[in-house]
């Protein structure tokens, strides 16, 4: 699982997860532009708007799953409530899923971008392991050690509703692609992707497994480093576990 917080009520990093990273949606832009914020290239004023609505329409979706439950919502109830037609809302929105897992979309190439941005003399594994352990040290939900009420009722409607939890490995399949595509593209890096993305999701589950259990995300935080420092020690030398001696 790779997720990352804004509170759909208030922006703040509190809630669940952001709305989609800088061309991160399709479209092209009008009128006068404004720069991104990342470095990446001005967007348009049709451009912000769009983004606007994928956030808008998505936190509207949110708040009535969480309240009533996924499967008790219909698509037309939350076009209603964020004021658009249904057919609006699936050009927006090709299914009811990507409602919620919209908040994944900037997250399907995160492990990617981290590969290809990183330092020259930092090794791939390297870089991946330091923006997992900062992400932990920022109580990123990403990483699943948030505690804030808001990440852990999301993610509880995530897990709780099988529908969503196929969905979300599609988004995770994708995310291995890009990884593979940063590492190289070979066989063998497509392996690794796989490895590494399936690493980082169960670090995340694991530590959110915890904290909606009620343990807070400080007192967790310790094994949480040292779960993450073991695994990445595990994909670096490989699957055989340390010989141990007997006796």
């Amino acid at each position: 699982m790779v997720m990352n917080g804004e509170n759909p009520a208030n922006g703040d990093r509190s809630g669940p997860a952001s709305g989609p990273r800088p061309g991160s949606t399709s479209g092209s832009g009008s009128g006068s532009d404004s720069a991104s914020g990342d470095g990446s290239a001005p967007i348009g004023l049709r451009e912000r708007k769009k983004r606007l609505t994928y956030q808008a329409v998505s936190d509207a979706a949110i708040t009535m799953f969480l309240e009533r439950g996924f499967d008790k919502v219909s698509v037309a109830e939350v076009a209603a409530a964020a004021d658009i037609s249904k057919p609006t809302l699936f050009r927006y929105f090709p299914a009811k899923e990507d409602l919620v897992l919209h908040r994944f979309a900037d997250h399907e190439d995160e492990a990617a971008r981290v590969v290809t941005g990183r330092a020259p003399d930092e090794t791939p594994l390297d870089a991946l392991r330091r923006h997992f352990l900062d992400g932990l040290d920022r109580r990123d939900p990403v990483t699943g050690l948030c505690d804030v009420p808001q990440v852990l009722a999301f993610l509880r409607l995530l897990y709780g509703t099988p529908s969503l939890v196929a969905r979300l490995h599609a988004y995770q399949g994708r995310s291995e692609a890009a990884l593979a595509r940063a590492l190289g593209g070979g066989l063998s890096d497509r392996l690794a992707a796989g490895q590494i993305i399936a690493v980082l999701r169960i670090l995340a589950m694991e530590n959110w497994r915890r904290t909606d259990a009620g343990e807070s995300a400080d007192r967790v935080y310790a094994g949480a480093v040292q779960a993450a420092e073991e695994a990445f020690v595990q994909l670096r030398t490989g699957l055989e576990p340390p010989s141990r001696p007997r006796g």
